[in-house]
């Protein structure tokens, strides 16, 4: 469905220029950027959709020049050690992304369906997988397809191909949070931020991959829905960013582990307060609850 107020989305659209150079690189880019870049050296898009053939959009439901890795059976989160949803391992993700042509030059493009905040988190969070690996160079297509079919931008019948690249992983472990930092985190008192929905925040309900209800004992809630409009398809700018900080009690740049069920809507709060607020100090633990709750003896409020 072709989008018919993109334009009045002023109160979540981020203020990213619509003439840019492909060297600027930003966290999110507008349908207009990629329509003027896609075809530059070096600009690699990957379309992440899931079910794209299970969908209603003719016979062209591909983005034109985008290579296909759907979110949830490319390979792009595995279970490990019993905890699903986390990164594969080192060499494994590195290859994957290196079979979609992409080297350690590329500025890769991601775009999901935009469809609302949950879905939107397949970007935010392979977003963060590349910035995890080291590779600086990587946006999202903010609003996704939504934006991009609402631009009126090319569709084509077939996806694209790309001949296999070696991709550098250069590793950043303080991106990653892991039991023992949120262990540290309960005894000095550092910000821990649940980025699920109220309810499971409040032990109301639960995912089935967590053992029991609750949350991390001291822990903040920043629910994700709040940082997407599902309306405008559309990622909430900066001075939202900063008045929802503010609203939970986070000080600029003040140091903080975001977390939810496995990783992926705890993604999208750390994209809003690391790449679009700006505070480097966030990291994001990656086996949150499903980890966290499976050892009985680790608290839980």
């Amino acid at each position: 469905m072709r989008l018919t107020a993109v334009a009045v989305a002023a109160a979540f659209v981020v203020a990213t220029p619509l003439v840019a150079i492909a060297q600027d690189v930003t966290p999110l880019v507008t349908a207009e950027w990629l329509k003027a870049h896609a075809g530059d050296d070096n600009v690699k898009i990957i379309d992440i959709r899931d079910d794209i053939e299970g969908t209603d959009l003719g016979e062209f439901p591909y983005i034109a020049n985008a290579v296909v890795a759907p979110y949830a059976s490319y390979g792009w989160r595995t279970e490990v050690d019993g905890v699903p949803g986390q990164i594969p391992p080192d060499a494994e993700i590195g290859k994957l992304i290196g079979d979609l042509g992409i080297d350690g030059d590329d500025h890769v493009i991601i775009v999901p369906w935009g469809t609302d905040s949950s879905e939107f988190g397949g970007a935010t969070r392979i977003y963060w997988t590349f910035k995890y690996l080291g590779h600086d160079a990587v946006s999202i297509l903010d609003g996704g397809w939504r934006q991009y079919d609402a631009a009126g931008l090319e569709r084509v019948a077939d996806a694209a191909t790309a001949a296999p690249a070696e991709f550098p992983v250069n590793v950043r472990p303080e991106m990653r949070a892991t039991t023992a930092d949120v262990e540290a985190a309960l005894a000095d008192g550092t910000k821990l931020i649940d980025g699920r929905p109220e309810e499971q925040y409040l032990g109301q309900s639960k995912s089935p991959v967590v053992r029991t209800e609750g949350t991390i004992p001291g822990a903040i809630n920043l629910p994700h829905s709040k940082l997407y409009s599902a309306e405008y398809a559309s990622f909430a700018q900066p001075e939202t960013v900063a008045a929802l900080e503010q609203a939970i009690g986070l000080g600029k740049d003040e140091k903080n582990i975001v977390f939810c069920n496995t990783g992926h809507w705890a993604s999208i709060a750390w994209f809003a307060l690391h790449e679009v607020g700006g505070n480097k100090n966030t990291s994001m633990y990656d086996g949150s609850m499903a980890e966290w709750a499976a050892d009985p003896a680790r608290p839980i409020q």
